[in-house]
């Protein structure tokens, strides 16, 4: 049982959740580096750019759409029980990913890991909720963080290694073992837990969410493929999840018991940190996508080299997500995650200097710079969510979390790609006139697209990096604009100062 002191084996417990974590966040960069060597015809499965897109959107698709609703389940159902059922499921469907045939079928094993991953997230933080006694949980929250960015870093290196030595698979093979080891370490150490007072379930609350975020997710993925806003395709969907959303919201205030109460979004601190990781994510992945291309064919690393570069950005992590709620503590959540959104936005505006002939110690102190402004951001971000809901509410708390950075990731990457894209191709069309009308249009899409159909022709291939890095520039002014709006709402509503753990806290610990 635990203590007032919280579970005596708390920390043998975190160090579980944080392994286990790793199979998750590793997919989610992992299969970057393996792109290329998919769409071989002979090497990988042939994979056209459109199944490429889907094999990397059918994941956050059904991830960012079930991550509420399992959340809502673990609370009821058990959290241990979910991550075990959400690990077997994910190490299955990482099985059946490595030995697609076809890319249909990698795209199909790829939504199902997208289920399996969905169980496992919320399950972590909420059993960290439920472990640690109030005053450590920051600090815990802190470590888990620092996994997760270590995990995000080493994603790209792990993949390079991969496929040098062997087949496009064991990119998703590399998975099971973890899994493995990982299923036998929850069922040894974690205990279970759950809503001490389990409220009834609320199906028509977990349907609606389900078909909103599908919904919207949906059209922001097409979106970005689309490099359009205005596209039916990609107005309808999103238009009708938000409507849907709109409807949960109006049926979560009326129904006696809610799958969330939305209610909670009157808290300031609850609101402000859901705020600021919204747009921090939205800021951040939306950037991000634009340094793989730099990275490896503006400056010509190898998927592995690249991959080396985000080391900093690991090793900020790692220092500085340990110590972000000491930081937090001393200096109040609102200095310290104003600050440090402010550092995200001169990063982010930073990337407008890149050229190709950039030193690489300057692209290596300002990713060092970068994970550490991360760092300082997340830990209290998360612990202001998860205290600002009861403990037995966790799952929930936790869900709504990973949702927000999800969906706001997923639109970054949509709304900023298709910035990048509008910038880039109305640049490089004059240099692609000498191309046959047939392959124009297609060599115009993407500097990958371009680089392929020049066929290392230097009349093309100068102009293309000289577009692409102006389009850059553009991008990373508009997502450092963005980021400054995140200023804007720590500044004004984030909270000086943590506010007292909820009474909750003080009842029967939930843990078994």
């Amino acid at each position: 049982m635990e203590t007032t002191n919280g579970h005596p084996r708390r920390w043998a417990i975190l160090g579980v959740l944080v392994f286990a974590l790793l199979a998750v966040v590793l997919d989610n960069t992992i299969l970057n580096v393996a792109m290329k060597t998919i769409a071989d015809p002979v090497q990988g499965l042939g994979a056209t750019q459109s199944e490429l897109e889907w094999a990397i959107n059918s994941y956050t698709l059904v991830f960012a759409g079930l991550l509420f609703t399992f959340g809502v389940i673990g609370d009821r159902t058990g959290r241990k029980r979910m991550l075990f059922i959400g690990m077997l499921l994910f190490g299955l469907s990482s099985l059946a990913s490595a030995y697609s045939q076809d890319p249909t079928q990698l795209i199909l094993a790829r939504a199902a890991m997208g289920i399996g991953g969905a169980a496992i997230m919320p399950a972590t933080l909420a059993i960290i909720s439920n472990v640690f006694p109030p005053h450590e949980r920051g600090k815990a929250i802190g470590v888990w963080a620092g996994g997760v960015g270590l995990a995000v870093a080493i994603g790209p290196i792990t993949g390079g290694l991969l496929i040098e030595h062997f087949w496009w698979g064991s990119v998703f093979l590399i998975n099971v073992p973890i899994v493995v080891i990982s299923m036998v370490l929850i069922g040894t150490i974690v205990p279970e837990s759950r809503d001490p007072k389990p409220s009834k379930l609320d199906p028509v609350g977990v349907i609606l969410s389900i078909i909103g975020l599908v919904a919207v997710v949906y059209g922001i993925i097409r979106g970005g493929e689309l490099g359009s806003v205005v596209n039916a395709e990609v107005l309808l969907p999103t238009l009708f999840g938000l409507l849907v959303l709109g409807a949960f919201v109006w049926w979560e205030r009326r129904v006696e018991h809610p799958a969330f109460d939305v209610r909670n979004f009157s808290n300031v601190r609850f609101s402000s940190a859901i705020g600021m990781m919204g747009i921090v994510f939205f800021a951040m992945m939306g950037g991000m996508f634009f340094l793989t291309f730099y990275l490896q064919i503006v400056l010509g690393f190898s998927a592995l080299q690249a991959g080396a570069m985000m080391i900093p950005f690991a090793a900020a992590q790692l220092i500085f997500a340990p110590l972000s709620q000491r930081i937090n503590e001393r200096f109040g959540a609102k200095l310290s995650s104003t600050v440090a959104m402010s550092i995200i936005a001169l990063i982010l505006a930073s990337y407008a200097l890149f050229d190709q002939n950039t030193p690489i110690v300057l692209i290596e102190i300002v990713f060092f710079i970068q994970g550490a402004a991360m760092a300082n951001i997340m830990p209290p971000a998360t612990t202001a969510i998860m205290e600002a809901l009861p403990r037995e509410k966790a799952g929930v708390g936790s869900a709504m979390s990973n949702t927000v950075r999800q969906v706001a990731g997923a639109l970054g990457v949509a709304v900023l790609g298709a910035v990048l894209s509008s910038a880039y191709r109305s640049e490089v069309a004059p240099a692609l006139t000498a191309l046959p009308e047939a392959v124009r249009h297609a060599a115009g899409e993407s500097i990958t697209n371009t680089v392929a159909a020049a066929q290392g022709d230097p009349a093309i291939l100068g102009p293309a990096f000289t577009a692409f890095i102006d389009g850059m520039h553009v991008t990373a002014l508009v997502s450092a604009v963005i980021a400054l709006v995140g200023v804007g709402v720590v500044a004004k509503w984030m909270p000086g100062k943590a506010t007292a753990v909820l009474p909750v806290d003080d009842k029967e610990p939930a843990v078994v």
